[in-house]
């Protein structure tokens, strides 16, 4: 007996709504864990940058409300998989780590891979909103990724400048 497999009707404008769903899951889960993190480490600066990028998490999230608005929907996440095991593998550096010269080390790594999963997600969407016609959606995604860039930079230069030397020097 063969199975017809009959073409989905959704589209790109399905398609950005769900990651938008996905990001803003992901956006509010970042939120809940950059207070662990900056509380775990011992480096000040570091402690700094991710005390930082939670401010303009919560920025990131109103935005990402204003985007929801603009496209009719009401703001609601998607479990993200992807940020759900980059936090768990967070926690798990700040417990097998804890006390240790490398903690540091590890988890600005662990914000990286955070950072470039939201540079890739918002630099898709951002296409995605253009190709759509979605001007405002544009404009906010657009600072939203040119501030995920900023810290990405922000924090290699603090792991090249001190945090990576000092869990090397331990």
């Amino acid at each position: 007996m063969a199975t017809t497999n009959k073409a989905s009707t959704k589209g790109l404008t399905e398609l950005f709504h769900g990651t938008l769903k996905d990001i803003y899951f992901a956006e509010k889960k970042i939120l809940a864990t950059l207070p662990k993190m900056a509380k775990a480490v011992q480096s000040p600066d570091l402690k700094a940058a991710f005390e930082k990028h939670r401010g303009e998490t919560k920025e990131h999230v109103a935005r990402l409300e204003e985007v929801f608005e603009v496209i009719g929907k009401k703001p609601q996440g998607k479990t993200c998989a992807a940020i759900v095991g980059m936090t768990e593998e967070g926690a798990e550096i700040m417990e097998e780590y804890k006390g240790a010269a490398a903690l540091d080390a590890g988890l600005l790594a662990a914000a990286q891979a955070v950072e470039h999963y939201e540079i890739s997600r918002y630099g898709t969407l951002l296409t995605w909103a253009s190709e759509l016609g979605l001007d405002e959606a544009v404009s906010l995604l657009k600072l939203t990724l040119g501030e995920e860039k900023a810290t990405d930079e922000a924090l290699t230069q603090l792991a090249e400048s001190t945090v990576n030397m000092a869990a090397e020097a331990a």
